[in-house]
């Protein structure tokens, strides 16, 4: 298990002063910006030299603060009233580990963001669904007119770190953040107004020890919480409800199983509300512009979330018919000669895989692949079932995805690099197929994240002839 290096109820205070900052990636100059915007003397430290993390140290520099590229001075560190630790940055990594040896407290970047925030949050986690959850609740509210700014760990191409909008002039009505576990690991007195939790499966087995502990890094969402906070639950996800457990505030469940109340449910083919004074009728699943069944569940999350802010529901209708898909997330790429390609690069675990192949129709050409990340990819078996003519196993987990699924489903794998088992996947495809990357793995084997993956895939479909 993933401990928090901060105990409940309280703050970090040791040193002589300032901000240390661990880890030198968007959040961690996010974080130093901030502290530096506030006055505070700066440490800034990271292992990488590489060029993206050069950049960022010399702008850092030129503000007035300390960096230290290539390795961590640990005293420097520990000498600061307050450490910040970027979510890139392994708990057992040597630097953490040291600091630990010494007694000495961090804390996230979001919740170090959350000492400046002068408006209400919406935070929102979940295995899978929570960037769709959170850009898609922003919109809503934006819609019905209300100052929002969406940002965390959605990433820069949809909004910047949690610190980024602590310096916003003037501050918006609302703040709406995606929170990672390894971002929920270290809060302390983070509070959220709308806590969100999309639904709970396996992830990041390549830095948990266990499912167990990762799912209890993602309950400290519900730490964040008080007896006023409104909290929106997947009601079809066992896991979610018994995380839930117990916990104080006001409830919203969603589902597409059936009538729940008060919350949000798919009643046929309508998008339905019941906060408790009657069903009303949101939208049909043809309005929404989204791709695949679990997008009307990530829909309704939003949408509950959007109404625990106290927004008017039929001010906020008409954006349920106007928000757009987000990229590398079961995003239509090109048609051709019969054959559809989807990008759904953004699935990089089994579930999320899972949760794809169980809202696109057959037959289906999977591509499966990249960093193994740990996970059992049986899982997958019973989607692939009737639905999906061929797997194209590639990267460092093509072996093993081929071992474990081989028995099930016809497996082709391929030993090089990634545009060879694009052109592979080209190659098996007939009329009437759809060519989905789906990959249920993440991309650090040959990319540096999810997104250039799916660039590369986007450019060579537009190559395919």
């Amino acid at each position: 298990m993933i401990a928090s290096s901060v105990a409940p109820g309280s703050l970090p205070g040791h040193g002589r002063g300032g901000v240390a900052v661990v880890g030198l990636g968007a959040s961690g100059d996010a974080a130093a910006r901030l502290a530096l915007s506030k006055g505070e003397h700066v440490h800034v430290s990271d292992h990488r030299t590489d060029e993206a993390v050069a950049a960022r140290g010399a702008e850092l520099r030129n503000l007035g603060a300390e960096v230290r590229l290539g390795g961590h001075d640990l005293e420097e560190i520990a000498d600061a009233e307050t450490v910040v630790v970027s979510p890139g940055i392994p708990p057992d990594s040597p630097v953490l580990s040291g600091l630990e040896k010494r007694g000495i407290r961090w804390i996230s970047e979001p919740e170090y963001a959350f000492r400046f925030y002068r408006s209400p949050l919406i935070g929102i986690t979940g295995t899978n669904g929570k960037t769709t959850t959170a850009a898609f609740c922003a919109h809503l509210l934006r819609e019905a007119g209300v100052s929002v700014a969406l940002g965390g760990n959605i990433g820069a191409d949809l909004g910047p770190p949690a610190a980024t909008l602590a310096m916003l002039d003037p501050a918006p009505d609302w703040i709406v953040l995606e929170l990672s576990s390894f971002q929920l690991a270290d809060i302390d007195a983070l509070t959220l107004e709308v806590g969100v939790m999309t639904n709970l499966g396996a992830d990041h087995l390549d830095r948990y020890p266990s499912v167990e502990a990762y799912h209890a890094d993602k309950r400290r969402l519900f730490e964040a919480g008080n007896a006023e906070t409104v909290w929106v639950l997947n009601h079809d996800d066992p896991a979610t409800m018994a995380l839930a457990e117990g916990v104080p505030g006001r409830r919203y469940h969603f589902s597409l199983e059936g009538h729940v109340s008060p919350g949000a449910f798919l009643s046929g083919s309508t998008l339905t509300v019941d906060l408790g004074g009657g069903s009303y009728a949101a939208a049909d699943v043809a309005d929404l512009r989204l791709l695949g069944r679990h997008n009307v569940a990530n829909a309704l999350a939003a949408l509950l979330a959007a109404c625990g802010t106290g927004t008017p529901l039929d001010l906020m209708r008409p954006g349920l018919s106007t928000f757009e898909p987000l990229p590398h997330r079961l995003e239509r790429v090109r048609e051709a000669n019969a054959v559809l390609w989807v990008n759904d690069s953004k699935a990089t675990n089994v579930a999320a895989t899972a949760s794809a192949l169980s809202s696109l129709e057959g037959p289906l050409v999977l591509m499966l692949g990249g960093k193994d990340k740990g996970e059992s990819f049986r899982g997958l078996v019973p989607g692939l079932l009737d639905r999906v003519r061929v797997v194209v196993a590639y990267g460092e987990a093509g072996r093993r995805i081929e071992e474990e699924i081989e028995a099930d489903v016809d497996v082709r794998r391929v030993q090089g690099s990634f545009e060879e088992a694009v052109a592979t996947a080209r190659g098996l495809v007939q009329p009437g197929d759809t060519l989905l990357l789906s990959p249920a793995c993440s991309s650090y084997d040959e990319f540096t994240d999810y997104r250039e993956r799916g660039e590369r895939f986007r450019t060579l479909a537009g190559a395919a002839a």
